[in-house]
């Protein structure tokens, strides 16, 4: 059904008009909800600076419509879906829609981040809003012009059309509805009435993609920009002692060598050049302390797990008298390595620092965090950054951090010229923010054939997302349930990586339920379907996911999987989970070849609410898939003596082509708003593909990768 809102634009933050050159006009509005009345419009057009204003739709006098775009596009697609929003309710034909990746706008926009899966989510309704509004506006220029009730008014494709027939195309009336009042009310289309929204639209940087034309970071140059290769320490925990840049500034078209804390830079024409200087350097460097192994780590976090200095997270009921009082209790412990994000661009960023500016340019998931850092770093007044994006080449929660953003900008202050930081695949992966080691032991106490306590402990290396797991299923499905964490603070840097901490949270929760299920002999979709029951009807608004949403998954996937009716030699294994909002379930199909369990199918059920872009969000649930398979087959990571054992992928594994799955995507229809979508598939993967692994060869995984752990008589791929 429709719906109604109120308009939360000014009439000064919404509106800005200026003289285009070909005859159109501006019509600029915000597209969030925080819209500022102190923005100031500007004045002419073609003297528009998109850093300080970058947020409107640009209407021409033909009909065309440019949609600034202001959320960073890493590859999930919202450089596409979010401009769809606002075109939806604009009602024009996106045949008829040029979309730009707007910059940094802090005046006007509140969350230019990508990451947690939130952006459509965050602005489905403002988008819309922002889209309904201007049409309203163009409606009531169109009716004064004609004399009639704007109310008799209907548009279609940028034309709008009256009871009498008369038609005028949105760039005839532009003009006009720049000078009139902003709606207090606007009316929402019916998503049945959606043209757009439910389509599949082809992502608007396909075309320069495929041609290799300029659009990412690295593609990134500008005249009389130097480029940077930078020396880190060879190892967490070292630190500078002295260097030689001898033999770096020997090398023709090296044209400095810059110190800057532990860091040496090494600045040249070219990206070759100072990658040649770099390896020319001599460095001494020292540690104060014992430098960290991954078999430390190892005794650690098991230490962790035994001791007793844990933060609870949500402890409901008893959970140490529904163990006293147990007929049996089930134990298990999960480990999972650390994992880098090896983007396919690596990190880089280009930065000019001038007395009166510092302007960044780059790929980067959370600009106006980065933007602040820099201005911190630089003891700069924030109003003097600006940042404009590129789009990524991946980020996974790697460009959440903006490290190489900062060196970039300390830098150019140094050199006092432009400069383009550009990491080398080995830089990349030996300097990265990692997915933190983690083990996790789960205890459940039975007690006449039922689960009555539940208790997660994690042991963590620099975990500080807590907040992500106490909430999720089977928070509320157990009534003695509690969550316990501690952590080892370590020097190696950690953080976000794709579905932070559910990535692998849910491979051992999901496996966990399976093997109780044998244990009690009991169906294993049938245990998920029983748990769900009890918390239907909950008041406990701690629960973030839906029992009822989650159960239909479940068996949405059970039907579209043919569960329990493979063909022979056919084994499967199930998962669910619920995570960004987003409730998923997943089947996997594995077969034996030569007795080494192949994946040959994934079935995937997803929820996600209304789904903006089909054929987007599809690649979504694929490369998600795919993702929590290679790396819980084959990811691995670890370090000796604070240093990282892999540089490149001659000695790191991923998922290769040959052993990619099909995966069959199913989408729930529904009217609820949109929710995540770029993370929530890929956490039930692993844990799919390791029971379908229990099913083929009877081996019960409690480690990743399942390759290191399985016994086969020969390695996968």
């Amino acid at each position: 059904m429709k719906q109604i809102v109120s308009s939360s634009f000014s009439r000064r933050s919404f509106i800005k008009t200026s003289a285009l050159a070909g005859g159109g006009m501006l019509i600029g509005f915000n597209l969030f909800q925080a819209c500022k009345p102190e923005a100031t419009p500007p004045v002419d057009v073609s003297q528009l600076n998109f850093n300080d204003f970058n947020a409107f739709i640009k209407i021409a006098d033909n009909g065309m419509v440019t949609i600034f775009s202001p959320n960073p596009e890493i590859g999930q697609g919202v450089k596409t879906s979010m401009p769809m929003l606002i075109a939806e309710e604009l009602d024009v034909a996106w045949d008829n829609v040029h979309v730009v990746q707007g910059a940094l706008d802090t005046k006007n926009f509140t969350r230019q981040v990508a990451g947690g899966s939130q952006s459509l989510r965050f602005g489905w309704e403002p988008l819309r809003q922002t889209g309904a509004t201007a049409r309203q506006m163009l409606i009531n220029a169109a009716a004064a012009k004609w004399g009639v009730d704007p109310s008799t008014c209907t548009t279609d494709n940028g034309v709008i059309t009256n009871t009498n027939g008369d038609k005028l195309g949105y760039g005839e009336v532009v003009k006009q509805a720049a000078t009139l009042p902003v709606p207090e009310n606007v009316t929402l289309k019916d998503p049945k009435d959606f043209n757009i929204i439910g389509k599949d639209i082809q992502n608007v940087d396909i075309d320069n993609i495929i041609t290799g034309k300029p659009l990412f970071g690295l593609d990134y140059k500008e005249e009389g920009m130097m480029y940077a290769v930078v020396l880190r320490p060879p190892s967490f925990g070292k630190t500078l002692k002295d260097f030689d840049a001898s033999g770096a500034k020997a090398i023709s078209g090296v044209q400095d060598v810059i110190k800057f804390g532990d860091k040496i830079a090494v600045l040249a024409n070219n990206t070759w050049t100072a990658m040649k200087g770099k390896k020319a350097l001599t460095a001494n460097w020292e540690s104060d302390a014992k430098l960290e192994s991954t078999e430390g780590h190892d005794k650690i976090l098991t230490d962790l797990l035994n001791g007793k200095e844990f933060n609870t997270m949500r402890a409901d009921g008893d959970v140490k008298k529904a163990f006293a009082e147990a007929d049996q209790v089930i134990e298990r412990t999960y480990d999972s390595p650390f994992l880098p994000h090896n983007c396919m661009e690596p990190m880089n960023f280009f930065a000019d620092v001038t007395a009166d500016k510092v302007r960044l340019v780059g790929p980067i998931q959370t600009p106006a965090g980065t933007a602040r850092r820099v201005a911190e770093l630089l003891e700069r007044d924030p109003e003097q950054v600006s940042v404009e994006m590129t789009r990524m080449g991946g980020g996974f929660g790697r460009r959440l951090y903006g490290d190489f953003a900062l060196e970039a900008a300390e830098i150019s202050k140094l050199a006092q010229k432009p400069v383009k930081v550009v990491y080398s695949r080995e830089d990349d992966m030996s300097a990265g923010i990692y997915r933190p080691a983690i083990k996790y032991r789960i205890s459940a106490s039975v007690k006449d054939g039922k689960i009555t306590g539940y208790h997660l402990k994690e042991a963590s290396i620099n975990s500080n997302m807590y907040g992500l797991i106490p909430n999720f299923f089977p928070a509320g499905a157990v009534d003695n349930y509690q969550v316990d964490v501690a952590n080892y603070q370590s020097k190696i840097t950690t953080g976000a990586w794709r579905a932070p901490y559910t990535n692998f949270l849910s491979f051992a929760e999901q496996s966990f339920f399976d093997e109780i299920a044998e244990i009690l002999e009991v169906d294993r979709i049938q245990l998920r379907l029983d748990l769900l029951q009890n918390v239907k009807g909950t008041t406990d608004d701690r629960i973030q996911y839906s029992p009822e949403r989650l159960e239909n998954v479940i068996k949405v996937a059970v039907d579209k999987s043919g569960w329990g009716k493979a063909q022979e030699g056919v084994y499967q294994g199930f998962s669910a989970y619920y995570c960004h909002n987003t409730h998923v379930a997943e089947v996997a199909d594995v077969v034996l070849e030569n007795d080494v369990p192949v994946v040959k199918k994934v079935t995937c059920v997803v929820d996600c609410g209304i789904v903006v872009n089909p054929l987007g969000a599809k690649n979504q649930i694929e490369g998600g898939v795919l993702d929590g398979i290679g790396h819980a087959m084959y990811g691995d990571f670890s370090f000796t003596d604070g240093a990282p054992d892999a540089k490149n992928f001659n000695a790191y594994r991923l998922i290769r082509m040959n052993e990619t799955p099909v995966v069959e995507t199913h989408f729930i229809e529904n009217d609820i708003a949109p929710t995540g979508l770029g993370e929530p598939a890929l956490p039930p993967a692993g844990a799919a593909v390791a029971n379908a692994i229990k099913a083929a060869k009877g081996i019960r995984l409690y480690k990743q990768p399942f390759v290191k752990h399985m016994n086969v008589k020969a390695p996968l791929g």
